[in-house]
């Protein structure tokens, strides 16, 4: 079949090729731990889901509107003006099935072929695949972890050019759990006061899983009202992957546009998990199961953290937030396995624990930063600590 040329450009998420090929080897009677899936491992609040059965049984099932079923959209505005001091409209408020389409949409109706769009790494495994498939061209700013992976207000500036049409980053950032402060983000705004037209993507899906001061949203500094889209979710705070709701904020003409570009591919977001998002964002109750799976995840940070220096060749930043390490493991490059096999790269120290120690990891490759490797501990204490002794057991006998 004679597929798409836009088609042929999309690669398949290292993140998800990852997680099957664990699930595969899992299939097979492995034991098999994985740390390569962004995804909590808590169930969704009841209170949550009790939401969703009651509209349930009140029968709303039926198509909700593109933008999102105005309880929803209200409590998404009453939200943003408290948690991120940033006021919106109700028709700046767009609903869809989860971050990642908010994201696709708001790309593919800004973005001309051609267009540079600025992406610092690492980055989410999706942005660049989303900008290339929109016709855009991919302006990387490498960090390193020397700088806790964070981008200068200089770097910014020195990418910008007359081709520049946007930026997107994250903040707390997948896949380095670092969050950008309210003087580096200032910094930012300072450069982009002088570039009026770029446009920027702030993507912030983890914002409830912070372990500094909660971080200030672009949208929120002045002058950049108009210009920023502002894209959140329930999937990770509140551990609702499966439900499938995203939602961003912005430019009114953004936010249409986006409307009519859903409405051509999925319509609205599923009535069913709109009504649970209400209660979400509004109840006391929701917020403090949030809060302690949010320090659940601390502590898994902090025994992960100790149990990865321990490990030689292993370097690690101590991220700020979201629940991901981000370790440079290019000190392992050159070194051979037990049947002579070299690890040259990221991708191929993945592929080794894998096979060896039956843990999954995902390359930071997949990120921008091939030094890298991502892991996840978005899982129990007692997995965390036997994959980190399976791996280093496994590194102890590289040569």
């Amino acid at each position: 079949m004679n597929l798409s040329n836009r088609m042929q450009r999309v690669v398949e998420s290292q993140t998800i090729a990852m997680t099957k090929k664990a699930r595969e080897l899992k299939d097979s009677g492995v034991d098999v731990i994985s740390l390569s899936i962004g995804e909590p491992d808590f169930a969704t609040p009841a209170i949550i889901c009790d939401a969703a059965k009651s509209a349930l049984d009140q029968g709303d099932t039926h198509y909700p509107p593109v933008l999102g079923t105005l309880a929803f959209r209200k409590a998404i505005k009453d939200k943003f003006k408290r948690d991120n001091n940033i006021s919106v409209e109700l028709d700046q408020i767009i609903v869809s099935n989860g971050a990642k389409q908010s994201i696709f949409n708001a790309v593919m109706t800004v973005v001309n072929p051609g267009d540079e769009v600025i992406i610092p790494a690492p980055y989410w495994v999706s942005y660049p695949s989303i900008v290339e498939y929109a016709g855009g061209t991919v302006v990387e700013i490498e960090t390193s972890i020397e700088n806790n992976f964070k981008v200068s207000a200089e770097q910014l500036k020195d990418k910008i050019t007359d081709k520049t049409k946007l930026i997107i980053f994250s903040s707390p950032c997948n896949p380095s759990g670092s969050v950008m402060s309210t003087v580096e983000l200032q910094a930012w705004v300072d450069v982009l006061k002088d570039y009026p037209d770029v446009l920027i993507i702030s993507d912030e899906i983890y914002e409830e899983i912070v372990y500094t001061n909660r971080p200030k949203s672009l949208a929120s500094f002045s002058g950049m009202e108009n210009r920023v889209a502002t894209v959140n979710g329930l999937s990770k705070g509140f551990a609702m992957t499966g439900w499938r709701i995203g939602y961003m904020a912005g430019p009114r003409e953004w936010v249409a546009a986006c409307e009519r570009y859903q409405g051509m591919i999925s319509s609205g977001a599923n009535t069913l998990g709109q009504a649970a998002g209400v209660e979400a964002l509004e109840s006391n109750e929701s917020r403090s199961e949030v809060e302690k799976m949010r320090q659940a995840f601390e502590n898994r940070k902090n025994l992960m953290g100790k149990l990865l220096s321990e490990i030689p060749g292993i370097k690690s930043n101590n991220p700020d937030g979201a629940f991901y390490y981000f370790p440079d493991v290019s000190a392992l490059f050159g070194k051979t396995t037990a049947d002579n096999r070299s690890i040259s790269n990221a991708d191929d120290l993945a592929l080794f624990l894998l096979d060896k120690a039956h843990v999954a990891t995902v390359s930071g490759g997949a990120f921008g930063a091939p030094n890298c490797l991502r892991l996840s501990y978005a899982t129990s204490e007692s997995q965390i600590t036997d994959a980190i002794t399976r791996i280093k057991e496994a590194l102890s006998h590289l040569n």
